[in-house]
């Protein structure tokens, strides 16, 4: 509740109830349905290979059962952890339990370890669920993954990439799928048989996790000597609904680097593993120390980062992965001179946000990306604020984002006038997917030969998230006054953000405004850009905490925002961005002819 309220949107809590809470709660009763043929990555199921199976199912409508839903859990050197952090650990993955989220631990102490060491702190954290919760709540589950031969032949179907065979399998003989049906979490060391003879051995966290997400997701295809050639014409079924990878690790989220203890607060694979990848695999320059032992950090990170994105490769798109520390996870507060890195992130007060119950109730990070850190931190009349860093990065597969032109190659700046610039019509833009998703997002009606006249001569370039589902339209602006070779020889052109849209489909938790907008001011015009919007637009909130200042334009129906770092009031340039903004007239064919 105290989440909910603090911080949750409407939405937020609609989709939440919609998701994690039982259709009994929620006053609902299961309804039959006919089974229908199931379909995995293209390929068909077996009661498709069976038509004896089709036709009965078709005969006789099933109950739909809804699948549990899980995190995978991977918990890095519990064997450093005092008893009251695992406490609070468990305590938390109590609370994801009773929120509807069921915890399957892999705790991982590392390469140089014994087996002994890995049983013994995976028993140690059930004995702490168990104690925290008054009831036997947690399973210990051993001998659970077994290595694969390399040499033998793989029944994967040759269509699917090779991350489907793996190193590691799971041999669960029902424990798993029993626990899961008792609501119990399960607690399993990473360790893995390298045959049915011997012992098990410590093996890789990244291997047991996959392994783990393919077996869940019913994508552990058979593999081995022995096995029939007609082993892959079976698919097993899916054990669970994995919604969540959680990677606690004392290191904590993926560092920004040339940022100094700051951790990115969501990531958008799509857009950003390649460059993150590449920044994090980079000998030169750290934000996390100095030497080697920064450079071992950072490759740590990468490893992270890493898993998360193999996982969510496996996963549903609406699956996520949180990377946080185990303090954060224990809702404790880090001790001075944590080596970890320092998030802007959780005031320290008896409302501090937990990271993986914040982001299982919201969807989101527990601070948005696109807010400044300034707005996060905070100050008081004493100076800044207490944080408790945390350093959580929310993990999403994401979406590709396209700017057009390339900021990456070459700087948005004013055209020379006559150069040649980007155009709305020009083919590397969808118009029609653009216009509908400006009708869509602000439900009215564009004037489109009206504004194509308007931004065509003056547009500085766009921003498109995914397949046209956010975007924004950012043009250079005149001052009243001024021609075109004015503006540019005094240097006068205003970075203006004419639209910002986002389907009304994809508002919310999907984070598309977040990435449009980091986009725009990271990327397109780093140095400050502004806009305006009608004082009674529910957004302005939005727009406020992501803006450097605010200003209710007088005798106008328009508030005016701006990024610009240390404008003030009488400098020309905020001269010319409150005459950009008086003078920008609408488009919309609702009131085409009405002054705002």
């Amino acid at each position: 509740m105290s989440v909910l309220e603090s911080s949750a949107t409407r939405r937020d809590a609609k989709g939440y109830l919609q998701k994690y809470a039982s259709k009994e709660k929620l006053g609902q009763q299961p309804t039959p349905k006919p089974a229908s043929p199931q379909f995995i990555q293209g390929l068909q199921s077996s009661s498709q290979q069976h038509p004896l199976n089709s036709e009965l199912t078709r005969e006789q409508p099933a109950i739909e059962e809804e699948l549990t839903k899980v995190a995978i859990v991977k918990l890095r050197d519990p064997h450093l952890l005092p008893d009251d952090t695992v406490a609070g650990i468990a305590k938390t993955l109590s609370q994801l339990r009773a929120l509807g989220l069921l915890a399957i631990v892999v705790v991982d102490c590392g390469a140089r370890q014994t087996r002994k060491t890995f049983e013994r702190e995976a028993l140690r954290l059930c004995e702490a669920i168990d104690s925290g919760f008054g009831l036997p709540v947690a399973r210990f589950a051993d001998g659970v993954f077994v290595k694969q031969s390399r040499n033998s032949p793989s029944k994967v179907p040759p269509p699917l990439p090779p991350i489907f065979a793996g190193s590691v399998r799971i041999d669960d003989q029902g424990l798993l799928a029993q626990a899961l049906r008792r609501n119990k979490m399960v607690v399993l060391p990473s360790v893995a048989r390298p045959d049915n003879l011997s012992s098990p051995r410590p093996t890789k966290a990244h291997d047991t996790i996959l392994a783990l997400a393919k077996y869940l997701t019913g994508l552990q295809f058979t593999t081995g000597d022995g096995v029939s050639s007609e082993a892959h014409e079976s698919f097993p079924n899916k054990t669970a609904s994995v919604e969540r990878v959680i990677l606690l690790d004392p290191l904590g989220g993926i560092p920004m680097i040339g940022k100094p203890n700051v951790a990115h607060r969501f990531i958008n694979l799509e857009q950003e593993y390649s460059t993150l990848m590449d920044q994090l695999n980079d000998a030169h320059g750290s934000s996390t120390g100095p030497g080697s032992q920064a450079m071992s950090l950072k490759l740590s990170h990468a490893e992270n980062l890493t898993l998360a994105k193999d996982a969510l490769s496996l996963l549903p798109s609406s699956s996520s992965a949180l990377i946080t520390t185990p303090l954060a996870a224990a809702n404790k507060k880090p001790p001075p001179n944590s080596s970890s890195l320092q998030l802007d992130d959780m005031v320290a007060t008896r409302n501090r946000r937990n990271p993986l119950l914040h982001n299982l109730l919201t969807d989101r990070p527990a601070f948005s990306p696109s807010l400044p850190l300034q707005r996060i931190n905070g100050d008081s009349p004493s100076g800044p604020r207490a944080v408790d860093s945390s350093a959580a990065t929310l993990v999403k597969r994401g979406m590709p984002v396209t700017i057009l032109p390339n900021p990456r190659g070459e700087p948005w700046r004013p055209p020379r006038p006559g150069a040649p610039r980007l155009r709305l019509t020009d083919t590397s833009v969808d118009l029609p997917r653009l216009v509908h998703l400006i009708q869509d997002s602000f439900d009215r009606r564009l004037d489109v030969q009206d504004y194509l006249h308007r931004v065509n001569e003056n547009l500085a370039g766009i921003i498109i998230a995914g397949e046209y589902e956010g975007g924004a339209i950012l043009t250079w602006e005149r001052p009243d006054g001024l021609d075109e070779q004015q503006a540019f020889e005094q240097g006068r052109f205003v970075p203006y953000l004419d639209k910002f849209a986002v389907l009304k489909s994809r508002q919310g938790s999907a984070g598309v405004a977040d990435i449009v907008f980091n986009a725009m001011v990271q990327d397109c015009f780093p140095d400050g850009v502004c806009w305006r919007s009608r004082k009674n637009n529910p957004v302005n909130k939005w727009y406020s905490e992501r803006s450097a200042g605010v200003l209710q334009l007088p005798n106008s129906n328009w508030t005016m925002f701006w990024t610009t770092a240390g404008l003030s009031v009488e400098h020309p340039k905020f001269q010319d961005y409150k005459a950009v903004c008086r003078a920008v007239q609408p488009s919309w064919a609702d009131d085409k002819h009405i002054v705002d």
